[in-house]
């Protein structure tokens, strides 16, 4: 057994761990050394028999495998079945000589994340191993989230692990456990909403269901009829009887989104339900108790608002009992990969399609970006990337334009328009190279060999073209056998 199982302090992340599967001793022990000198902390085992290779996976936790396709016990393309069977966390990369790239293809189709043609190009191995232990920590991510929801994990809500968001996570189980008013406060775009939602399913109130109001939403002449309800005769066109959104929420919790928006006569009669715990609908003779408690969300500085006279200041000590802030993106950037690997999955499945994912470098780029629409700004462009990726593997090049503008770091255009040369230059070479190999792997139906023969470049510079910008060569070919031919 060896030294990293027997760590027991969680407080120790293990080292990441790479498995090379090679049935020559010669390639083992040279990628195992080329290997180490450039990744020092990874840890590396090799093996050069396929059931001692199982039987590693079986027994210990391995993140990326290095695999050949020509083994004499089992075949490459049975082991990756077998491998995966046994870990389908496993992320495993194809090792292939030349003439057994089809191979490798269907190796990708059963599974694979990439494959590695010999002679191997240094940079191009060491990319591959960079993006496929990047890969895999996302998949580690989403199993450990889907672990929690299958032993229960209430927060199921949440995607997101870093130090704000388990702040905020204490904060709503804590607000949970009482019947206090919350006032959740943040930017827009930052989930207020699932955090009063979380608030009321884990309270004692939870079995009942919720009654949320976005208070904007509803023009103020008839919020108050929507909140406190009407008799009826009270007014033109009451012709019976309507309870208000207080009544429907009795014994449960009513949510007040953008509480900071409603006029202060409005203000005047909440503040009334809060310190009486009762409510009088338009017309009525007399007021009726309720049992409803209140959690109310605004992106506003109502401090501010109240200095300037559109906040009553009695309201707002009386919303807020206990105070919940969601962090902006900025402040939780650790998150980025997981919320865009889960908005990437749940768009697909809404969709219909088949999985995508994103590519190291676009999640790189979301990384870098400002976010001054938060959260939502970031579902909505995944979204689109999905939506007009027709790939498996989500480029940069399908995120919006201002993002590959936001990413370039060598400057910024000045009032003309006009970027800095540098920065304008690698733009257009990005925005021509992506566009170029697209049309060209589109033309010869994913055939790399014709590809290499029409563009002029050698079959071993396009392949590393290709693999720079994560395009799959098998997807132009299932797309041309889709199409009927003119």
């Amino acid at each position: 057994m060896r030294i990293e199982q027997d760590i027991k302090d969680k407080d120790l992340a293990p080292a990441r761990h790479l498995l090379i599967v090679d049935d020559e001793e010669d390639m083992l022990h040279g990628l195992r050394r080329m290997v180490g000198r450039e990744f020092g902390d990874l840890r590396i085992s090799v093996e050069s028999s396929a059931r001692q290779a199982l039987r590693l996976i079986g027994a210990e936790t391995v993140n990326l495998v290095l695999l050949d396709i020509k083994m004499p016990e089992m075949s490459g393309l049975k082991l990756l079945r077998e491998m995966l069977k046994s870990d389908p966390g496993l992320t495993v990369v194809m090792i292939t000589g030349y003439g057994t790239v089809d191979m490798a293809v269907e190796a990708m189709k059963g599974g694979a994340f990439d494959f590695l043609t010999k002679p191997f190009v240094k940079e191009g191995l060491f990319r591959v191993i960079h993006n496929g232990l990047a890969h895999n920590d996302l998949i580690r991510e989403n199993y450990q989230l889907r672990q929690q929801v299958a032993d229960g994990e209430p927060l199921v809500e949440f995607v997101g692990d870093s130090a704000p968001m388990r702040r905020m996570y204490n904060a709503i189980r804590t607000a949970a456990g009482s019947d206090y008013t919350v006032l959740v406060r943040g930017e827009s775009g930052t989930g207020k909403e699932l955090v009063m939602s979380a608030i009321h399913r884990l309270s004692k109130r939870g079995h009942r269901p919720l009654v949320m109001v976005n208070c904007p939403a509803i023009p103020d002449h008839l919020l108050e009829n929507e909140l406190f309800g009407h008799q009826r005769g009270a007014f033109t066109g009451a012709e019976k009887d309507q309870p208000g959104l207080f009544a429907q929420a009795d014994k449960s919790t009513l949510c007040l989104d953008e509480i900071g928006d409603i006029s202060t006569a409005v203000q005047a009669k909440l503040l009334r339900v809060l310190q009486e715990h009762e409510i009088r609908p338009l017309g009525a003779s007399h007021s009726k108790a309720v049992d409803v408690r209140i959690i109310a969300a605004t992106n506003q500085n109502l401090e501010k608002r109240i200095k300037e006279g559109g906040f009553r200041n009695d309201l707002f000590y009386r919303l807020n009992v206990v105070s919940i802030r969601t962090p902006a993106l900025n402040e939780i950037r650790d998150d980025i990969p997981r919320l865009a690997d889960y908005f990437t999955h749940t768009v697909c499945h809404e969709l219909g399609i088949s999985a995508k994912r994103l590519a190291v470098e676009t999640v790189e780029m979301l990384m870098n970006r400002p976010w001054p629409g938060n959260v939502r700004e970031l579902q909505n462009m995944i979204r689109t990337a999905v939506l007009f990726c027709p790939d498996d593997i989500i480029a940069p090049q399908y995120l919006r334009a201002e993002v590959l503008a936001d990413a370039q770091e060598e400057g910024t255009a000045d009032s003309s328009g006009l970027l800095p040369y540098k920065a304008a230059k690698e733009r257009n070479t990005l925005n021509f190279t992506t566009s170029y190999i697209h049309r060209l792997l589109k033309e010869t139906e994913g055939n790399v060999s014709r590809a290499a023969r029409k563009s002029g470049l050698t079959r071993a510079a396009l392949q590393k073209i290709i693999r720079r910008y994560n395009l799959d060569p098998a997807d132009y070919r299932s797309a041309a056998l889709k199409l009927p031919h003119q």
